[in-house]
């Protein structure tokens, strides 16, 4: 797909648009080609309007570009009392150490939604080399268990959830936020001899520990003597939060203290501050950006104002700070301009016709809706035109089955695992890729098209990489009586007597 981006940012017209407008109109499905492009001469900093859009572009990104980090927004509101969740904390955190810390000399893209661009975050977040651990390492069992304290760790009897560790003597069972299972470490005096992935289930080790681990923390927040100290000072002037800031003089961590940072630190800023000083930000649909900007504004006053009215017929009081943790969107402007950061925006639809506008020529796929007869004539009319084409699947069985589709229609078919060399012309060629979106681009005579233009389907190969999730449809333990049938999944058909802690 590399070769893809070379070709497309070698059109003049492209080119030209890339290096001079401001804002740039052109399908979605070219983004992930454009914002490539870009980032072959300056950093950037990718804006979109939705968490799930941050994601997904940071999907298709990493197929054209090494070094994509991904800074997500928090799930809660700034004065709820809730906490957002560890790997949430845990990416924001791995992005912003990437970026302290690391001497590529490859531009890095960075992919948050609106939400996080506009968040204010602690001044010295991730400013520390983060820790890690691996087999044969030097360290003392007392010294790891007081880090993973230090950085809020739940220490708990049995491992379940991240963000939590056990000790049993010379083992520590620890779930770190990035990993898919967690791990037993087992020590051998101060050495780490064994380090292995374990089972949540059924507790027992699967497979060894391949390099190191870093060790990030689970809370943006952390209750240092400095914190508790200022903590303690605070309980008699905020009666409404006494009794979590009570537990966090204590060194506790409690959920939704990280609603209390504007009261606790003195220097917060921004993540445009961490990028670096060439940096080019990018809005992906300003407009839509802009109103959900404004939308997460008034709703965080209307919940603020909410919380009130519940805390005057006895609810909980909410912890008025007086500092707004967002941002607006004029104040975002005017730090944009005061950090020399260069700005511009990508668009799928505008009616701006400034000098600093460009309309690329280049055209989305009509939704096909399944009909393979009409992609056979798609196809078929590129080729005969001498189109380079390219056709995407969602896994290489797919690909092995369009390919012979292909050929029984009497097109010519190239399949290739990854599409590393510029593409032949009069050919399709077959691959996969986790690319939704295709596109056509006359002027240039390419054809992008993806399975998805043609069913419509939201399967992708980047699904399998996600972190495991909680099943739905399962049986709610707690809903059952004693007495029901039940399918267990390993031991088959029971019934249902007790529920026991051990």
């Amino acid at each position: 797909m590399r070769a893809l981006v070379q070709m497309i940012g070698s059109e003049s017209a492209v080119a030209s648009c890339l290096h001079d407008s401001k804002k740039i109109i052109a399908p979605a499905a070219t983004y992930p080609f454009l914002l490539a492009k870009v980032a072959e001469k300056s950093p950037l900093l990718i804006v979109t309007s939705s968490s799930r859009s941050a994601e997904d572009l940071a999907s298709e990104l990493r197929e054209l570009h090494n070094k994509v980090l991904e800074f997500p927004a928090w799930e809660t509101l700034p004065h709820e009392r809730l906490s957002p969740r560890s790997d949430t904390v845990a990416r924001r955190i791995q992005t912003l150490n990437e970026l302290a810390h690391s001497g590529s000399a490859l531009n890095p893209i960075v992919i948050t939604p609106v939400r996080g661009v506009i968040h204010r975050i602690i001044a010295d977040l991730a400013k520390q080399p983060l820790r890690y651990i691996e087999q044969g390492q030097e360290i003392s069992l007392s010294e790891l268990i007081k880090h993973l304290t230090d950085l809020a760790y739940v220490r708990t009897d049995l491992v379940e959830k991240r963000g939590e560790f056990a000790v049993r003597g010379g083992i520590i069972d620890l779930f770190l936020p990035l990993t898919k299972h967690p791990v037993r470490i087992d020590f051998f005096g101060d050495e780490i001899e064994e380090l292995n992935y374990f089972e949540v289930s059924g507790q027992r080790t699967s497979e060894p520990v391949i390099g190191k681990l870093e060790i990030f923390p689970c809370r943006e927040l952390l209750l240092t003597e400095e914190i508790q100290v200022k903590a303690n000072d605070l309980i008699s002037k905020f009666p409404a939060a006494a009794e979590m800031l009570d537990r966090m003089a204590a060194g506790i961590s409690t959920e939704g203290m990280e609603s209390l940072i504007p009261l606790l630190i003195k220097e917060q800023e921004t993540l445009l501050d961490r990028m670096p000083a060439n940096t080019e930000i990018i809005f992906l649909d300003e407009e839509r950006i802009r109103s959900r900007a404004a939308d997460l504004l008034s709703t965080n006053d209307e919940f603020l104002a909410a919380s009130w009215s519940n805390a005057a017929v006895g609810a909980v009081a909410p912890v008025h700070t007086g500092v707004s943790t967002y941002l607006a969107w004029d104040e975002l402007a005017e730090k944009i301009i005061s950090l020399g950061l260069n700005r511009r925006s990508l668009n799928s639809f505008g009616s701006d016709l400034s000098e600093n506008t460009d309309f690329m020529a280049i055209s989305a796929i009509d939704p096909l809706r399944g009909d393979m007869d009409q992609l056979l004539a798609v196809l078929g009319e590129a080729v005969l035109n001498n189109f380079k084409v390219i056709f995407t699947a969602n896994g290489h069985g797919m690909v092995e089955r369009y390919a012979g589709i292909f050929r029984g229609a009497d097109l010519p078919v190239y399949v290739v695992e990854h599409l590393q060399a510029k593409p032949t012309a009069g050919l399709i060629h077959i691959t996969t890729t986790p690319i939704t979106y295709g596109f056509s681009y006359p002027s240039a005579q390419i054809l992008f098209i993806t399975e998805h233009d043609l069913t419509g389907s939201k399967s992708r190969v980047k699904d399998s990489d996600r972190l495991p999730s909680k099943r739905k449809q399962s049986v709610d333990p707690l809903e059952l009586k004693a007495g029901d049938f039940v399918v267990h999944e390993q031991h088959g058909i029971g019934r249902y007597v007790e529920m026991i802690q051990r």
